[in-house]
């Protein structure tokens, strides 16, 4: 009788314990399920919660059919293993967020470099005339890029005619349709592009393609955020995350 009300005070102070965790179990028992009465909803064992249990299982195990050495063994082998499983879990997160992020020696090379990203304004080019690229969503009949001058002034349509979706590279030499040179930047960049196959009654040009305009323009310093990555000051563009740099030269 002594050693029955000695293993079910150990059974109830284990389940105790388990009750404390937060955690939700069953036990089967003559072919029946029971869902023990606990308030937890966990439904998983961290490495705290392992350690706990399994010394709670030592303290009160039944004293007259105690734990044997394999299996205290076996446990010890598999908290090793949880212990091991989270460490390395840490340290490929700790890698995926270094390669998914911008260090400041890499921000830093662009300094002095001419980038080629996303935005309106263009700047002169030392030889004159500006250089872009257009990035299509779709194929497009008819891709024409704009170029109007800091007076608003259209000083140059370049036509690109059809493309196919991706990137179009377009060159400006400086000078407007009658041959002259103009130089009075920066530019702004209007990129018009069409599917005329797609023309209907009401949109007889055809359907606008979604045209994206990229420009050339000199990165001149880094910012470096406290607690954030860090950006590149652009020439006309203001600040740049260096995921938006498409080209580098």
């Amino acid at each position: 009788m002594a050693t029955s009300t000695i293993a079910n005070t150990s059974t109830t102070s284990l389940d105790q314990q388990i009750k404390d965790r937060g955690i939700s179990r069953t036990v089967t028992s003559g072919g029946a399920t029971t869902q023990l009465n606990t308030t937890g909803t966990k439904t998983t064992l961290g490495q705290n919660d392992f350690l706990r249990l399994m010394t709670a299982q030592m303290q009160y195990q039944d004293p007259f059919n105690p734990v044997d050495n394999t299996q205290m063994v076996s446990q010890m082998a598999t908290l090793s293993q949880v212990s091991g499983i989270a460490q390395m879990n840490s340290s490929l997160s700790a890698i995926s967020t270094r390669l998914g992020s911008t260090s400041t020696a890499d921000a830093m090379s662009y300094v002095g470099k001419t980038v080629l990203t996303d935005g309106t304004t263009a700047q002169e080019r030392v030889s004159g005339g500006v250089a872009g690229a257009v990035e299509l969503a779709g194929d497009a009949t008819s891709v024409d890029v704009d170029i109007f001058d800091a007076d608003g002034q259209n000083v140059k349509t370049v036509k690109l005619g059809a493309q196919a979706s991706g990137t179009v590279d377009y060159e400006w030499d400086g000078k407007d349709a009658g041959g002259n040179k103009v130089s009075n930047g920066p530019y702004t960049i209007k990129v018009t592009a069409l599917d005329r196959n797609a023309a209907t009654a009401t949109t007889p040009a055809g359907a606008a393609v979604k045209a994206n305009s990229l420009v050339w323009a000199p990165v001149e310093t880094v910012s470096l955020p406290a607690g954030g990555d860090p950006v590149l000051n652009v020439t006309g563009l203001g600040t740049v995350k260096p995921s938006a740099i498409r080209k580098v030269a």
